[in-house]
């Protein structure tokens, strides 16, 4: 019978692969604590119950887990610093730039990296986008969006790489959509790609506790080309970043270390 938080976390991890003990350990329990009230159960053996038999309530729990927050844009100041870095990058480049887009969500960040490499007309970019849930992996691929989720667009890029396609739907340009490929992938529990020159992770490893999060910046590094950028989130900074073999060189922005 699992009673508690730390004997689900070892359920959830051996049946689905999810890591929940690499997340802040209070945060989560308070989060699906809240949520096994909600759905009126008496704890966490009857919610394991309800994973196992109900396919809708185990897609609802991975989406509940994973943190989907995000923008198009998110944190423009900040953006058009990384996207300083993004055009000077292709001047010294010969070859295909490839950028990884982790935990994408909903595909907001990628779209908007598609589009900033449009704008600038930068050539031979390859753009990975991942996440863990399947679900807003699919709202990704479909790239549909509401007037909110787009509330960020500058109104120039809305007119020119969006197509009103419905009341308050907004649906990406194919041309914007083709430059992204988007993947299911574990930051917590799966391979890492490599030669990466620019890898895009937002907000995201506040979320977990210390260990997970260096665990997470060293895989970053690894995946990272030589001289390759690693851009986080406006609430993540990395201490001591050398210890990972990366220095900062501004403002949420670290480089691989040759």
């Amino acid at each position: 019978m699992i009673q508690n938080f730390e004997q689900f976390s070892t359920w959830v991890e051996a049946t689905y692969g999810l890591h929940l003990t690499a997340y802040k350990e209070r945060q989560m329990e308070r989060r699906l604590l809240t949520l096994i009230d909600k759905l009126e159960l008496s704890g966490f053996d009857q919610y394991c119950q309800l994973l196992q038999k109900d396919p809708q309530a185990r897609e609802a729990f991975f989406q509940y887990v994973t943190i989907n927050v995000t923008d198009f844009y998110r944190n423009p100041e900040i953006f058009e610093i990384f996207e300083r870095y993004l055009v000077a990058h292709q001047a010294t480049q010969t070859g295909p730039i490839r950028i990884w887009s982790a935990a994408c969500s909903i595909g907001s960040e990628p779209y908007t990296l598609a589009m900033m490499a449009t704008k600038h007309q930068l050539s031979n970019i390859s753009i990975t986008a991942t996440d863990l849930d399947k679900a807003v992996l699919a709202t990704a691929q479909a790239g549909c969006y509401s007037t909110v989720e787009v509330r960020n667009v500058p109104g120039a890029d809305l007119v020119r790489y969006f197509d009103l396609v419905g009341p308050n739907q907004y649906q990406i340009n194919p041309r914007i959509q083709q430059l992204v490929t988007f993947k299911r992938h574990d930051l917590l529990g799966d391979p890492y790609g490599h030669d990466y020159h620019f890898i895009v992770c937002r907000n995201v490893t506040i979320y977990f506790k210390p260990e997970a999060r260096d665990e997470v910046y060293q895989k970053f590094s690894d995946a990272l080309a030589p001289g390759g950028i690693l851009f986080t989130g406006a609430t993540e900074t990395i201490n001591f970043p050398e210890k990972f073999n990366l220095k900062k060189i501004d403002n949420f922005i670290y480089q691989k270390v040759n």
